[in-house]
């Protein structure tokens, strides 16, 4: 089975990663922001941590499968594909990519070798690369030949968020933002036409839907209970339109989908940076959003219509209830100390990710939260985390689970 995903900590048996690349390179002070950045990791550096987390996840049992190796497999066994995916690469990079959409094509289609060609969409192209010291008219004069006419995608070293996992199908997302719109492309291609996948993966959402949902606001709670977080990238309407679509699946387990309202800050962004399950029982919790959260619940399954309601009791009963459990524990990121809690969810102390029930990937700069996980009983894998951590995302951002066994 290409896709089978129903839990959050089932023993991880194939994940996908994107190693950074050249495009970390062309962030600048001037670019960050606007890229999503708060600050510029420094390349190798992050190469070395990330290849370190690859490490773990195979020392774990796990295949390692990457985005750029993936694409480039498509594109090696058919080379008509080629055409089409330059030009949605284009579409999807903005005006200034549009308008040279002519030059751009014949550049990008120069490059025989696919990993090239597929890493060079990734990274960039600027106005040099194409055009040398050819250009004509007014932009040839003014424009800095630096500037880019397909911009860089830095963000997608973390593979969770353009798509998500859900049992045996995918819900290919609508981005919050337009810088990253483009990174749904790589995992429509593989989906459509990797050997591995091509024909054999419904598709819960598309990009094309109106409303914006990202992968870090979705998480598997059990074969029967999905989680969405209602964040500041992750809409609402696309929630239900989500739920709707699942409970039309006769194929699908799911009965229910939690929506979980979050604070809509940058600080949250997802609900995986502030909620990740660590056993079938255990929790990781940013203490912060306690007070502030609210939790729905979607039923509806073999209906017309969606139920919704609010729920009315602790975060803890709900967790109960829904999954069956006796006892649930809450493990609060950074402890009881309040400054603790805020620097380490900065650096993802929540944002674990499980490769079996009891054993996680965490951060190693998250020290105080990953003695009280020791504490609580959970295992930790430290991977180093310096350059990593600048991009505001942890190890559960950083990885697809493509299959996991059932829990």
């Amino acid at each position: 089975m290409p896709i089978h995903v129903t839990s959050e900590i089932g023993q991880l048996r194939r994940v996908l990663l994107k190693r950074p690349g050249r495009e970390l390179e062309h962030l600048s002070p001037e670019t960050m922001e606007q890229l999503l950045f708060d600050d510029i990791p420094y390349l190798h550096r992050a190469q070395a941590e990330h290849d370190r987390f690859a490490e773990l996840l195979r020392e774990s049992g796990a295949e390692v499968s990457y985005l750029d190796s993936l694409i480039a497999e498509v594109l090696e066994k058919e080379h008509a594909l080629r055409e089409p995916f330059v030009s949605d690469v284009i579409e999807k990079a903005g005006g200034s990519a549009r308008g040279y959409r002519e030059a751009l094509t014949a550049y990008l289609l120069s490059m025989q070798d696919a990993r090239t060609l597929v890493r060079k969409t990734m990274a960039g192209v600027t106005y040099e690369e194409v055009f040398a010291d050819h250009a004509a008219g007014l932009s040839g004069l003014v424009r800095e030949k630096t500037r880019f006419l397909m911009p860089p995608i830095p963000n997608l070293y973390f593979t969770r968020d353009p798509f998500a996992c859900i049992g045996r199908s995918v819900s290919l997302n609508h981005m919050y933002s337009a810088t990253r719109n483009r990174e749904t492309i790589y995992g429509g291609y593989i989906l459509r036409y990797h050997a591995d996948f091509a024909g054999r993966i419904p598709l819960y959402y598309t990009p094309q839907e109106h409303f914006s949902i990202e992968g870090g606001d979705i998480l598997n709670l059990s074969e029967h209970v999905l989680a969405v977080g209602m964040s500041q990238r992750t809409q609402p309407e696309a929630i239900e339109q989500l739920a709707k679509n699942i409970f039309a699946d006769e194929e699908s387990h799911i009965t229910t989908v939690l929506a979980f309202e979050i604070p809509r800050t940058r600080a949250f962004m997802h609900l995986d940076t502030v909620f990740t399950q660590v056993d079938h029982d255990k929790f990781t919790v940013h203490p912060g959003i306690l007070g502030a959260l609210s939790v729905y619940e979607l039923t509806g399954k073999g209906e017309k219509t969606l139920k919704t309601r609010k729920l009315e009791a602790p975060l803890e009963d709900i967790l109960k209830h829904y999954l069956h459990l006796d006892s649930v524990q809450l493990i609060r990121c950074g402890g009881e100390s309040p400054i603790a809690a805020a620097r380490e969810q900065w650096s993802d102390g929540s944002n674990t990710l499980c490769v079996c029930p009891g054993v996680v990937l965490v951060y190693d700069r998250n020290y105080v939260t990953n003695r009280i996980l020791n504490d609580c009983g959970i295992e930790t894998l430290e991977m180093p985390s310096s350059e990593l951590s600048r991009g505001r995302g942890g190890p559960r951002c950083m990885s697809m689970p493509l299959v996991r066994e059932n829990s």
